[in-house]
C-alpha cells in the first residue's frame, strides 16, 4: 500500500509542481485585474470538474463495482460493465458539455454574481465555454484512470495529468515571447484547457487501456442506475475542497481582485492537499474494498491506521510551513510581471488562514474511504454538503469584514465542519479502528511536526523580501529543507519511523 502511494503522491507532486509553475506565469501573463479574475472564475469550473470525475474521485463508486462484478462473474463480465459505464459516462458528458455551453451566462453569474454587468462576466462566458471540451474528454479519462486503480496499475494514471499542465505552460510560454495582449492571452488559454484533455486521453488510449472496458456500449439499465446512483454523491463529496473554494470565489467576487488572490493562495494549499489526498483516495479504496469484502477486520484496521498516520505526518509540518512562510513563498512564486507587492500579501494572508483546513481536508480524504469500501457515498456527500454551509455562513460575515482573509478562514472551518461530521457518523456506524501502534505515533507526530514549525520560525527571517531573488530562493530552499531534515529526525528519535526499515521494506519484492 506504500509503495503505491508513494507512486501516486510522486506523478501528483510532478503535477502539482508543473501546477505552480503555470500559475506564476499565468499570474505574470495576466496580473490581478479583470481578464485574470474572468480567466480564473471560468478556470474554477474545469477544476470542479478534474475533482468531481478525476484525482480518486470516481474511485469510490466505479472501484468497488468492477471489483465486485468481476469476483462474481468474471473478467469477461468485468469488461462489459467497464463498457457500458465508459460509453454512458462519453455521452452523457457530451450531452453535459452542450447543455452547459447554452446556459453558461447563467453559471457564471451564480459563481461570480459581483461580476454582473461588467466585462469581465462577458469575459468569463467566453472562456469557460472554450474550456467545455475538456469536460468531455475528462470523462472516459477518469472511466480508464479507474480501471487501472482497480487492477493495481497507479504509475499511467498518476503522471498522465502532467500533460494538462505541460500543454498550458507551452502554450503561456508562447504567449509570453509573442507578447500578446491580455485579452487575447485569456482567449488562447482558454482554448488550451480542452487541448489538454484530449492529449491525456490519447495517453491513456495509447496504451490499450481501453482493452479494460469492451464493448462500448451506452446503457442505462438497472445495472447502471444503480451505479450512478452511488458514482454522483462520491464525486461530489470527494470534490469538496473544490466546491469550497467556488462558494469562495463568488462571495469574493464583489471584491476586486479577491478572486485571483484566494485562487493563488488555493494553489499553494492544494500542493501537499494533492500529495497526500489524492494518494488517499487512489489507494486507499481498492485496498479498504478488498479487506471489508473478505471480512479481514485486521487488514482494515491496519490500512485506516496507516491512512491516518500518513495524513497526519504529511499535513501538520506542511500546514505550519505554508502559515511560518507564507509570504515569502508567496513573493517567490508570484510576485513577478503585473502581479505587483499589495497582490503578494493579500494573498499571503489568504493562505495562512486556508492552510489552516489543509489537515481537515486531509483527513478527510484519509476517513472517506472507509465509507465507499462499504459502498455507502451518501455520508461522505452529506458531510460535504454540511461543510459547505458552515463555510458560506461564515463567509457572508466575515467576508465582508475581512474581506478575502475572512473568506479563507470560512474555508477552512467549512472543512474542520465536514471532517468532524464523518468521525461521528463512522464511529457511530462502524468504529475507526486506528490499532495501538498509531495511538503511540499520532500525539508523537504532533511533536514533532510542532518543534518543525518553531524552528522555521525561528529562522523565518532569512527570506527577507527586500532580498534579491536569486538569495530569497536559496535561503527559502535551506530553510525548507532544514525542516524537512529535523522532522525527519524527530520522528526517528521518537521512534515513529525507521527509515532503514522502510527502505530496506519498500525494495522487498511483492509477494
Amino acid at each position: 500500500m506504500i509503495r503505491s502511494f508513494l507512486t501516486v503522491s510522486t506523478g501528483t507532486l510532478a503535477s502539482r509542481l508543473l501546477g505552480f509553475a503555470r500559475d506564476s506565469l499565468i499570474a505574470a501573463l495576466l496580473g490581478t485585474g479583470a481578464v485574470a479574475d474572468a480567466f480564473l472564475a471560468a478556470f474554477q469550473l474545469v477544476n470542479v470538474v478534474r475533482r468531481l470525475l478525476s484525482e480518486g474521485a470516481l474511485n469510490a463508486a466505479l472501484i468497488p463495482a468492477w471489483l465486485g462484478v468481476r469476483a462474481r462473474d468474471g473478467e469477461a463480465a468485468a469488461a462489459a460493465f467497464a463498457g457500458r459505464v465508459l460509453g454512458t459516462v462519453s455521452v452523457a458528458l457530451i450531452a453535459v458539455s452542450l447543455l452547459i455551453a447554452l446556459v453558461m451566462p447563467l453559471i457564471i453569474t451564480i459563481i461570480a454574481p459581483g461580476f454582473l454587468g461588467s466585462e469581465t462576466r462577458d469575459l468569463a462566458v467566453e472562456n469557460a465555454r472554450l474550456m467545455l471540451p475538456y469536460l468531455a474528454f475528462a470523462g472516459p479519462v477518469t472511466v480508464l484512470m479507474g480501471l487501472l486503480n482497480a487492477q493495481g496499475r497507479f504509475a499511467l494514471t498518476a503522471f498522465s495529468p502532467l500533460l494538462f499542465n505541460i500543454a498550458l505552460i507551452a502554450a503561456i510560454a508562447a504567449l509570453l515571447l509573442w507578447q500578446a495582449d491580455a485579452g487575447l492571452a485569456g482567449w488562447a488559454l482558454a482554448a488550451t484547457v480542452g487541448i489538454a484533455g484530449l492529449l491525456q486521453l490519447l495517453m491513456l488510449l495509447s496504451q490499450r487501456s481501453a482493452s479494460l472496458a469492451t464493448p462500448l456500449r451506452v446503457s442505462f439499465d438497472k445495472e447502471m442506475r444503480g451505479f450512478f446512483a452511488k458514482a454522483i454523491p462520491g464525486m461530489l463529496a470527494s470534490s469538496g475542497p473544490q466546491w469550497l473554494m467556488v462558494a469562495g470565489a463568488i462571495i469574493a467576487s464583489a471584491t476586486p481582485s479577491a478572486v485571483s488572490w484566494l485562487y493563488f493562495a488555493n494553489r499553494l494549499v492544494e500542493l501537499p492537499l494533492g500529495i497526500v489526498g489524492v494518494a488517499m483516495g487512489t489507494v486507499l479504496v481498492p485496498e479498504l474494498t478488498r479487506a471489508v469484502a473478505s471480512g479481514d477486520r485486521r487488514a482494515v484496521a491496519h490500512a485506516e491506521s496507516r491512512a491516518l498516520e500518513l495524513a497526519a505526518g504529511l499535513a501538520l509540518p506542511a500546514t505550519l510551513g505554508l502559515i511560518v512562510l507564507a509570504e515569502p513563498i508567496v513573493r517567490l512564486l508570484f510576485e513577478h510581471g503585473a502581479f505587483g507587492a499589495d497582490d503578494s500579501t493579500a494573498t499571503a494572508h489568504a493562505l495562512m488562514w486556508l492552510a489552516l483546513g489543509l489537515p481537515a481536508h486531509v483527513l478527510i480524504k484519509a476517513l472517506s474511504p472507509a465509507f465507499y469500501a462499504r459502498s455507502d457515498t451518501m455520508t461522505p456527500l452529506l458531510a460535504t454538503a454540511k461543510g459547505f454551509v458552515v463555510a458560506v455562513a461564515l463567509a457572508v460575515v466575515l467576508g465582508h469584514f475581512f474581506g478575502a482573509t475572512g473568506i479563507a478562514a470560512s474555508i477552512a472551518a467549512g472543512a474542520w465542519g465536514s471532517t468532524f461530521s464523518l468521525l461521528r457518523k463512522g464511529t457511530t456506524e462502524f468504529g475507526f479502528n486506528a490499532d495501538e501502534a498509531a495511538q503511540r505515533r499520532l500525539p508523537r507526530i504532533v511533536l514533532a511536526a510542532l518543534v518543525m514549525g518553531g524552528l522555521l520560525w525561528l529562522t523565518s527571517g532569512l527570506a527577507h523580501p527586500g532580498s534579491h531573488g536569486l538569495v530569497k530562493f536559496i535561503a527559502l530552499g535551506l530553510q525548507i529543507a532544514a525542516g524537512i531534515v529535523v522532522y525527519g529526525l524527530l520522528l526517528q528519535i521518537l521512534g515513529v519511523a525507521s527509515w532503514r526499515e522502510a527502505v530496506h521494506a519498500l525494495k522487498r519484492p511483492v509477494t
